[in-house]
């Protein structure tokens, strides 16, 4: 196998990296150390995610048709390392553009397609995912929030919580219960100016407004909101989540902090103990472990091989790879965290493995679709 980038992955590669000396704000080490899911940030990515636009390289992957540049699989995973090596200043339109527009594309009706893949493809809009609720957490498939058919429209009541950004979002995609089966739900899209629609950010060690609570008290969606097949939103969030899963390459932003521990290390001239140096040789291994799982999934992208559940492996290594990084900086540079712009919110945000699933609920997955074992009875 041939591991070595092309010329043309390199050439991309360069051109994402003029477009960021030329574009990202001098300004962005003091924005980024507030979080991906903080005002500043979110504020932040409306000015940068255009930018990008004009330059053809925020949709780059996408069909020309749908705004973007026929990009392949790999120029996709290399915008994605680029901007999570500097700390996603596309802020939460990396979703937009990693899995809620492909979903779109894959699921949406025309009058989806021309009303929501536009405003993405020129980085005019945020979105939030409704996903997980209190009492389900990562089980999707137990959600209580439901939807009723009244004439035309759908009336949704209950609550989402870990929602990022949904107190600044213009957009939900939203799961909501459409049957008494397990699996009987639907996806919809609405705006989260819709009546009946409350947010409450819940305060913790992750940034400000990373994590809120949702709730949706008779708030009614038109039937055109509706995203895919009634009662078969299963088929569309597994597709989703194939993308999402490894949508954010958090091993690129996980080496740049390693990096950066390294070289202030070495300046403060305690690189040379060899327990420091085994313990960064770990964290590398760690890194790279996670990247080649990530690759191995858009591998499979690039083959157009169906979505299969060894998704979960690189959401698994990402948990594994940032709780090393976590560990790493404790162990050996925990005073750093009251200074460093880099570091500290590196730190607040992988104390909280929650998104894309839990740990647990990802080996539940591996064991029971991966490897064939049996659920507890």
């Amino acid at each position: 196998m041939e591991f070595a980038w092309s010329s043309e992955h390199i050439k991309f590669r360069n051109d994402i990296k003029d477009a960021i000396r030329a574009d990202l704000s001098l300004d962005w080490p003091q924005i980024s150390r507030h979080g991906f899911a903080a005002p500043e940030q979110i504020a932040y990515s409306r000015i940068f995610a255009p930018k990008l636009a004009a330059r053809e390289l925020l949709v780059r992957s996408w069909p020309k048709e749908h705004g973007g540049g026929d990009g392949t699989a790999w120029e996709h995973c290399i915008l994605g390392e680029e901007m999570a090596a500097l700390g996603e200043p596309r802020g939460p339109q990396y979703m937009n553009v990693n899995w809620i527009g492909p979903t779109i594309i894959q699921f949406g009706t025309e009058i989806q397609k021309r009303e929501h893949l536009s405003p993405m493809s020129r980085g005019a809009v945020i979105w939030c995912q409704g996903f997980s609720e209190p009492g389900a957490g990562s089980d999707l498939a137990a959600m209580r929030t439901h939807a009723k058919k009244d004439g035309e429209d759908f009336v949704i009541n209950g609550s989402k919580i870990w929602t990022s950004y949904a107190y600044m979002a213009d957009w939900c995609f939203l799961l909501a219960r459409t049957g008494a089966g397990k699996r009987e739900i639907s996806v919809f899209l609405l705006p989260m100016s819709t009546a009946g629609i409350s947010v409450r950010p819940i305060p913790g060690i992750a940034e400000h407004g990373h994590l809120n609570e949702v709730f949706f008290d008779d708030v009614r969606v038109p039937a055109s909101g509706l995203l895919g097949e009634y009662g078969q939103g299963w088929t569309v969030v597994r597709y989703a989540l194939n993308y999402e899963r490894v949508g954010m390459p958090r091993y690129a932003n996980a080496r740049t902090v390693l990096d950066h521990c390294v070289t202030r290390l070495k300046a403060e001239g305690r690189w040379e103990d060899p327990i420091v140096q085994r313990d960064a040789g770990l964290a590398l291994a760690e890194i790279e472990a996670c990247r080649l799982a990530a690759y191995t999934i858009i591998d499979q992208r690039t083959k157009d091989k169906p979505p299969q559940s060894d998704s979960s492996f690189p959401r698994l290594s990402t948990i594994d790879c940032g709780q090393v990084m976590v560990n790493f900086i404790q162990d050996h540079l925990p005073t750093a965290l009251a200074d460093d712009m880099l570091l500290e919110p590196y730190y607040r945000s992988n104390m909280v493995g929650l998104g894309a699933g839990s740990n647990e609920i990802q080996h539940d997955i591996i064991a029971t679709r991966w490897l064939g074992l049996p659920r507890d009875r």
